[in-house]
């Protein structure tokens, strides 16, 4: 089993379950009392969201890859970000460290595609709804992805960060995502990327007509994979 070095704390609310998902993956492939070989960096995530508020990607992207080099010294053969918007660090990443970095677009495009879809919408944070490192990733991955609107954007964004992040799950907010769920059905997306790790903590296949992809999941299981060859 190879080691794996995951970058999390972006929030901490949704790296545990990435840990959860990583072992129990493991688990159920070899049996028995196996688990995880996992390094695990957790940074203190109101310094890098102080960052992201004022566009200062060059000092998120130094905290990042501060995170990289020391996983990478401490034994990982592969490093893992436990969060989607932070991706966008990864050229940063690449260019420090001879690691591989399992990227969760690419996971998340691998399990739209094996669902048979190809028209899918993108729900994250501000960053990754409306920045290019996300959305073209998974366009590279044959993809077509929609947003929703900016009023709809505004909303996705600060329950993310002022309720999910903070371990706080409110019923009038999975009312409003199933709504802006609900719109970009009516768009024409075939399917729903849950394009943030928290946001699989507010909603669920049954909060959907279509299907959703807990980009948590995905990429839990993708390293697991990945460890095991």
């Amino acid at each position: 089993m190879r080691t794996v070095g995951l970058i999390g704390g972006m929030s901490w609310e949704s790296t545990l379950p990435y840990y959860r998902l990583v072992n129990e993956r493991i688990r159920d492939r070899l049996g028995g009392l196996h688990s995880s070989k996992l390094l695990l960096y957790s940074v203190d995530f109101a310094e890098l969201e102080a960052m992201q508020r004022v566009g200062d990607w060059e000092a998120a992207d130094a905290l990042m890859t501060a995170a990289a080099r020391a996983l990478q010294a401490g034994g990982a053969q592969a490093l893992a970000i436990c969060a989607n918007t932070m991706h966008r660090s990864v050229p940063a990443i690449e260019a420090v460290v001879d690691l591989p970095v399992l990227h969760i677009a690419d996971a998340t495009a691998q399990a739209v595609r094996d669902a048979g879809l190809s028209r899918i919408a993108l729900l994250g944070t501000r960053f990754t709804m409306e920045q290019p490192f996300y959305r073209e990733r998974l366009e590279h991955g044959g993809l077509r992805v929609v947003v929703p609107d900016a009023a709809q954007r505004d909303d996705v964004h600060r329950v993310i960060y002022d309720e999910l992040c903070r371990g706080r799950i409110v019923d009038a907010s999975r009312d409003r995502y199933r709504a802006i769920m609900a719109a970009l059905v009516d768009a024409g997306a075939e399917g729903i990327v849950l394009g943030c790790t928290e946001i699989g903590l507010l909603v669920d296949n049954a909060d959907a007509t279509v299907p959703l992809f807990d980009t948590t999941a995905i990429h839990a299981r993708a390293i697991a994979d990945w460890q095991l060859g």
